[in-house]
């Protein structure tokens, strides 16, 4: 544990890449191989699952540091993380250990079947003989709440670095439904043969959003444009007679779209396509409204397939008889897609997504100006020679979306932010007029500047009209406009609207409160828009 915490505040105190990357890959070299396996684990999100509620271990700490639960709840959002607040308040360590990071973690595993009282003691002594940045990490890893600044693919070339193997071929071996408990170094890293993995998927390429207008790019004829839709970005895998299903953020989804099912009757073994997973209905693409429901469900009931079905449209073929088709054009890969889709019946879960048609940028313009009509998002530009990447990678890939939705909103709550703006007021609900009354319609907690939210937070600090816990109630004077990607109807809101990825666009200092907008203005949007 002590070389974890030496790693952990090394990448911590550094903002430099170089300097993360190094100490990464020295720890990749020297540390013990399962420790080097739990790390990467980590690292990716396949955190060891809670073994204690927060609400225990809340109480436990403030029993151990002899002071009142009301005082560490207190102490709790000046500090901005729990795991932090415990390591404070509790007194020195009166023992010592050396035990190793996957030790501790297999022991909160084990810890998961037992009882209260066991779980309190072993938590206790485990506090009792760490000191502090171990026993932070080992909070962070009792909360479940490990978040480091470490992407990837830094951790990935660091990988690459330590192990002389390509950063490619890593990122591929990390990818997929492998178990840190189970698997070993040699299985995960080191066999050039390794036990194939049939469900493995291939990491995801990733566009930039575009910067500049696109005249930047170059001649339009070395660049396809396709629609870039709002749904589920994900790749389906036919290998070894089975079919697999994975997000972008590498979730197993193979059983909550079992329409794919079918897909093993019409497409070859050893193909892997890549695509968008959307609700389909009256031969056409679904609002991503559609296809919510279906997201985040284990099993789907008959109705809801009925109701929502889904469709992969594939936009790439990145595996073809077996071949990784990664290293060919994008026109070449293209090509082979259109062939494969050309050969479907009607009724299949896949369909080839189409490609906009275009001969000047002027008039890519114009068409991605429809996209919501299109039910879109906007557009992807690619370069037709492109070829299938790693990650997020400028030049070759770009995201064009539309210019999002406003709306411009009173604030009527603050709270206070966590980390390292948890003395800040960063958590905003906003209101519209409907009437004489202000009606709650939505939080936003991005979007302003750090000098804004200090300029904000002393604000609401002086004009605070009552609390709610952590949340306070301030007088209605502030107009911020709200930028957001969607809207939807939902009965679980006061205001019967919900909307997607709002956030702050601009503190309109030249707008009075009482020309904020209406909820008319928002069921108009709701009509046009949901």
């Amino acid at each position: 544990m002590n070389r974890f915490a030496t790693l952990f505040n090394a990448i911590d105190q550094s903002t430099k890449t170089t300097v993360k990357v190094a100490a990464l890959a020295d720890y990749f070299r020297d540390a013990p191989q399962d420790d080097r396996i739990w790390t990467i684990a980590i690292f990716s999100g396949r955190r060891p699952k809670r073994a204690v509620t927060t609400t225990k271990l809340r109480a436990w700490a403030a029993e151990r540091a002899g002071i009142p639960l009301w005082l560490f709840e207190e102490a709790y959002p000046i500090v901005g993380d729990l795991a932090e607040t415990i390591a404070l308040v509790l007194p020195a360590p009166a023992q010592s250990s050396d035990h190793s990071l996957s030790y501790w973690i297999n022991a909160l595993r084990a810890l998961t079947d037992s009882d209260e009282d066991a779980k309190k003691a072993f938590v206790l002594d485990a506090w009792d003989q760490l000191p502090p940045t171990q026993r932070f990490l080992f909070n962070k890893l009792l909360t479940g709440g490990f978040r480091v600044g470490i992407s990837q693919k830094l951790m990935t070339r660091a990988l690459a670095r330590a192990t002389d193997r390509d950063e490619a071929e890593l990122a591929h071996r990390l990818m997929g439904d492998w178990d840190p408990a189970s698997i070993t170094w040699a299985a995960l890293i080191e066999e050039d043969d390794p036990a194939d993995n049939a469900s493995r998927p291939y990491p995801f390429y990733l566009a930039y959003a575009l910067e500049d207008a696109p005249e930047a790019l170059g001649a339009p004829s070395d660049w396809q444009a396709e629609w870039k839709w709002d749904g589920i970005r994900g790749q389906l895998i036919l290998r070894g007679g089975a079919h697999f299903v994975w997000s972008r953020g590498e979730e197993l989804m193979t059983h909550r779209f079992p329409e794919f099912a079918r897909a093993v009757d019409f497409v070859p073994d050893g193909t892997v396509l890549d695509g968008e997973i959307l609700a389909w209905g009256q031969d056409q693409p679904q609002s991503f409204n559609a296809l919510q429901p279906r997201i985040g469900r284990k099993t789907v009931p008959k109705k809801l397939l009925q109701e929502a079905p889904v469709i992969l449209y594939a936009y790439d073929l990145l595996e073809w008889q077996g071949q990784d088709l990664r290293g060919q054009p994008l026109s070449n890969r293209r090509a082979r897609l259109e062939t494969l889709c050309a050969d479907l019946p009607p009724d299949a879960p896949i369909k080839l997504a189409p490609l906009v048609p275009f001969d000047s940028w002027d008039k890519l313009a114009k068409v991605r100006q429809t996209a919501r009509d299109a039910m879109a998002e906007g557009l992807m530009v690619k370069r037709r020679d492109s070829l299938y990447g790693t990650g997020r990678k400028k030049g070759d890939w770009w995201k064009w979306k539309l210019d999002p939705l406003t709306i411009d909103a009173v604030m009527i709550y603050a709270q206070s932010g966590h980390g390292r703006r948890a003395n800040l007021f960063t958590d905003f609900t906003f209101a519209v007029w409907k009437g004489n009354d202000l009606v709650p319609f939505t939080k936003a907690y991005s979007g302003l500047t750090d000098d804004e939210f200090r300029k904000i937070t002393a604000w609401v600090k002086k004009n605070t009209l009552q609390r709610f816990g952590p949340v306070r109630s301030v007088t209605p004077h502030h107009v911020f406009e709200i930028a957001f990607e969607g809207i939807q109807a939902s009965p679980r809101h006061k205001s019967g609207v919900a909307l997607r990825f709002p956030r702050m666009s601009r503190w309109r200092h030249d707008k009075p409160v009482q020309e904020a907008n209406t909820m008319d203005d928002l069921n108009e949007m709701l009509r046009t828009y949901g």
